[in-house]
């Protein structure tokens, strides 16, 4: 199961809105085929797993075991049943991570299994099969995005200069931020940043996919030459005045009363998965104060002082899981605390 969780994260980053998922197919402790979901609307785990198998080991096929790190699915999607194909080629056991709790899937998968007189075993590293899809549960169980907070603060908890542009964190740092943005599906600054920095919100410096970028500009006050307008990516802004689509610009008009909450909703209607918020201090606060958030990376430059700096949020309600240093960057991972 381990080895499945390995291979699913193989997939991070272009799967999404499906989960990653990995597969290994065992025969007397001989591994005959390795796969995992490479990409959206393509062929699942258990599919590239079964196509793997060499051909002078597909007779061993069905004296094997599968091992999954999420239920395989019953139903008719982009792809046919993964139940129906492991019944087909007459699997006799099967061994999952974690139930799949999307609707059309919840239990049927191994229902559909059972019936068929495949022996199935669950709940195997079950914790690290929901972590690796935690982006997927979330989304199903919450109906909004995944929300990851991101910043980059001084060594005396400034964000930014008021009156200048400042790259905070170090190369090495900056390149990991854009990795950071390969592996999720959205990412949202406020109009002020904008504003400030004229940011592409892209993902230039690593190989993988750029995100739908998400604007919060209530006023509609921002400049159609924005680097964010351009065609790299498609681009929502939320806005009070106006619904209406230009080119790959899609403008969406919300009320301000639950503004968060309804921005996060209209992100569910729209199958984006998870968000990276990555600014302003205002718009980071705002999540904060909210709770609407999972996760905070914070890269703290311990070298850089910035004077009359603009304040990094403050933090509420939060564990601190890990720290690494970077050269002269330090890296926080934060998580809300659970209510008990």
């Amino acid at each position: 199961m381990s080895r499945c969780i390995e291979l699913a994260k193989l997939g991070a980053g272009n799967v999404a809105p499906n989960p990653m998922v990995g597969a290994v197919l065992v025969y007397e402790n001989l591994i005959l085929g390795e796969g995992y979901h490479k990409k959206f609307g393509e062929a699942h785990a258990e599919v590239n797993c079964v196509a793997s198998v060499a051909e002078h080991n597909k007779p061993l096929i069905e004296k094997s075991t599968m091992y999954v790190s999420l239920e395989p699915c019953s139903h008719f999607g982009k792809t046919p049943p993964c139940s129906d194909l492991i019944v087909q080629k007459e699997i006799e056991k099967v061994v999952i991570g974690c139930s799949d709790i999307f609707e059309k899937v919840n239990g049927s998968g191994i229902e559909r299994l059972r019936n068929a007189g495949v022996e199935v075993v669950t709940g195997i590293l079950e914790k690290e099969s929901k972590e690796l899809n935690k982006r997927f549960f979330t989304f199903h169980e919450k109906k909004r995005p995944y929300i990851i907070l991101k910043w980059a603060q001084s060594a005396n908890g400034k964000i930014g200069s008021s009156n200048q542009r400042i790259l905070i964190s170090n190369e090495i740092t900056n390149r990991l931020v854009h990795k950071w943005r390969s592996e999720e599906a959205g990412i949202l600054v406020g109009k002020n940043t904008v504003l400030a920095d004229d940011p592409s919100l892209t993902t230039r410096l690593w190989k993988g996919n750029n995100l739908v970028r998400i604007i919060i500009d209530p006023e509609l006050d921002l400049r159609s030459s924005s680097e964010v307008f351009n065609y790299e990516a498609k681009t929502i802004v939320y806005n009070f005045s106006k619904t209406e689509t230009e080119g790959n610009v899609h403008f969406i008009c919300l009320g301000k009363d639950n503004f968060l909450q309804n921005l996060l909703s209209s992100l569910y209607e729209n199958d984006i998965q998870s968000v990276l918020v990555e600014g302003g201090a205002k718009t980071l606060q705002s999540f904060i104060d909210s709770g609407l958030w999972d996760e905070a990376r914070v890269i703290t430059n311990l070298e850089m002082i910035i004077e009359n700096g603009i304040a990094a949020p403050s933090m509420k309600n939060f564990e601190l899981l890990k720290e690494e240093e970077i050269s002269s960057d330090l890296i926080s991972y934060f998580t809300q605390k659970q209510k008990s």
